[in-house]
């Protein structure tokens, strides 16, 4: 069973076939995890949050949550949740004008350019950067109109398992923020790897 290591504030890809499943654990507990899938044949068809809100019926996956692709067709479906369930469909990812905007000056790390880099691996380039699903980010929506930035309520170890509902690319960078407290409240990014483990289903 293969395991990869997601680098801190860097990011990897992996093929998935229909059936598979795909392990992402929290190594140190507080590291937000974007996510990503593609379908394998042609990448303009890719996991929505827009899209996957109306077939979940709701802004925080749950065991059993089916996410769809920008056509509406099954592509990964969570079967394991051991993170205590927090995880956010809201937020876009970061990238260079986010940082810009916070104050930073100079490159910062991001998830956008991780993406980018992961796919290269393989050999791909994202047509576009889909608005990711945020493992373990923790963005609750305060009296039906305000969102705020909270520390995950992941634990060390902890993970969650997505099956695969058609051959599919996924990625997934380690987010690099360290400006606002999402990856804890000392906002630092674990310098730790994640771990994601590929499972035949």
């Amino acid at each position: 069973m293969p395991t990869i290591e997601i680098p801190a504030r860097k990011g990897k890809a992996a093929r998935l076939r229909k059936g598979q499943t795909v392990k992402v654990i929290n190594t140190k507990g507080q590291q937000v995890v974007d996510s990503w899938a593609f379908n394998a044949e042609d990448l303009r068809e890719f996991m929505s949050m827009e899209h996957s809100r109306v077939s979940i019926c709701g802004i925080i996956p749950k065991l059993g949550s089916v996410f769809v692709t920008n056509k509406r067709r099954p592509i990964l479906t969570v079967v394991e949740d051991t993170s205590g369930g927090i995880h956010d469909t809201l937020i876009a990812a970061c990238d260079r004008y986010r940082y810009e905007g916070l104050g930073c000056t100079g490159y910062h790390d991001n998830c956008t350019d991780n993406l980018a880099a992961g796919l290269a691996e393989l050999g791909l380039a994202p047509p576009e950067v889909p608005s990711p699903l945020n493992l373990f980010m923790n963005i609750p929506v305060i009296d039906g109109n305000a969102i705020e930035f909270r520390p995950p309520v992941s634990t060390p170890g902890s993970y969650v398992a997505l099956r695969a509902e058609m051959d599919c690319v996924v990625a997934f960078p380690a987010c690099p923020q360290d400006t606002v407290p999402i990856n804890g409240a000392p906002m630092r990014p674990p310098d730790a790897p994640c771990r994601t483990i590929r499972c035949t289903g």
